[in-house]
């Protein structure tokens, strides 16, 4: 299985580098220009976005989309090349890292406290348009743990400084408050209480705060994660978000949640959520996959099957492998499943597979630089611990 695992990482990695890292995006369908025809509503612009995102053909080659760098792209690939380099030594890898943070460091939005990264392109959502360049609470904190593993792995005081000024920029969102904490907001632009984002923030917080002591760091991530914890659903589930247009329950999400927690309560020993982990970590394990590894998008169907909520399975198995022995082993079990029915010929992973039809769109960040990171981190775990049967 290594050697599968391996000559897959290799040939998405060249699908990405052989492109200068860039890729199309689930969500640049507004660069079309098709897009006066949604006459500038909200609406118009998500049923362009959609259609695009969504159809089984690429459609971008002939409607005016073209590749585009990804700050998170870069981010997952920097932290993969990391992982890489750490596990097999090889020097090649350290420079790739080094390349891709140096990138991410000039391509941080301008204007802002700190460091932080959004989308390069418009992207209109159900409660309103994001404008390309504004920073997003998920780009930065993912970025920034990218920063954080370089730290680790490749030892450098500046990446953490990078880290610690992504969190500066996240105490300056707006939060919701409530009785029983405060949540994170999305972006800048308003109040918007989405428990991945939330928590991805809280994460970031309080794995710098472990490094860098800073008291308001971790105030803050503790009120997030206390505002999500208590708003776990019974069955150890999250909604997506509070708003009623936000109540459904999918894989990679509430994986995003899980790595949050558990890397707030690896950083700062609070234990009084490690009930919540246990009953999220039990209700993702034993909802979203096949025993063949498939893996599903949403809590109550089979289909679609996205490469992002593999690739993300992937990593997140990965990250809890120190707390349960049947983690890696289930990583790889997906990871066979996934290049095996998702990954082309030519190195690259379809966006999803249907019941009678496949989306083979190649996306950048959504896809290749997730399913690269992922499979340098099983590659990483596997050469740090032996692999036990799946439990």
């Amino acid at each position: 299985m290594e050697e599968t695992i391996e000559r897959s990482l290799r040939a998405v990695q060249a699908w990405v580098e052989e492109r200068n890292y860039r890729g199309y995006d689930p969500g640049d369908g507004l660069t079309s220009f098709l897009r006066p025809l949604t006459g500038g509503t909200l609406m118009g612009e998500r049923i362009l976005q959609q259609l695009v995102w969504k159809s089984p053909i690429n459609l971008r080659p002939w409607i005016g989309v073209r590749p585009l760098e990804s700050t998170k792209g870069r981010g997952f690939m920097a932290g993969g090349y990391a992982r890489l380099a750490a596990a097999t030594g090889e020097a090649v890898y350290t420079a790739k890292a080094r390349a891709c943070l140096d990138w991410l460091e000039a391509a941080r939005e301008p204007g802002q406290v700190g460091f932080c990264w959004g989308n390069h392109f418009d992207f209109s959502t159900r409660t309103g348009r994001i404008p390309a360049h504004t920073p997003t609470i998920v780009w930065t904190s993912l970025i920034g743990h990218a920063f954080l593993d370089a730290h680790d792995l490749l030892p450098d005081p500046r990446y953490l400084e990078v880290a610690a000024g992504a969190c500066r920029w996240i105490l300056t969102l707006p939060r919701e408050p409530a009785d029983d904490g405060a949540c994170l907001s999305y972006t800048a632009l308003g109040v918007n209480p989405v428990h991945n984002a939330n928590l991805l923030g809280a994460g970031l917080l309080a794995r710098t705060w472990s490094l860098r002591p800073d008291p308001e760091f971790r105030a803050v991530a503790r009120a997030a994660v206390a505002y999500s914890c208590h708003r776990q659903r019974p069955d150890g589930s999250w909604w997506y978000g509070e708003a009623p247009n936000h109540r459904w329950i999918d894989s990679f999400h509430t994986a995003y949640n899980l790595d949050s927690l558990k890397r707030y309560l690896d950083a700062t020993g609070d234990e009084e959520f490690r009930p919540h982990l246990k009953r999220g970590y039990e209700y993702y394990r034993g909802t979203f996959f096949g025993s063949d590894g498939r893996p599903a998008y949403y809590h109550n169907r089979r289909h679609p099957v996205d490469i992002q909520c593999a690739a993300q399975a992937i990593d997140t198995f990965c990250l809890f492998a120190d707390a349960d022995a049947g983690a890696l082993p289930r990583a790889r079990l997906i990871a066979e499943w996934t290049i095996r029915n998702m990954q082309e010929p030519d190195g690259h992973f379809i966006h999803r597979r249907y019941p009678l039809l496949r989306a083979a769109t190649p996306y950048f960040h959504w896809g290749q630089a997730t399913m690269f990171h992922a499979l340098a981190h099983l590659i990483f775990q596997c050469a740090r611990r032996p692999v036990a049967t799946l439990s």
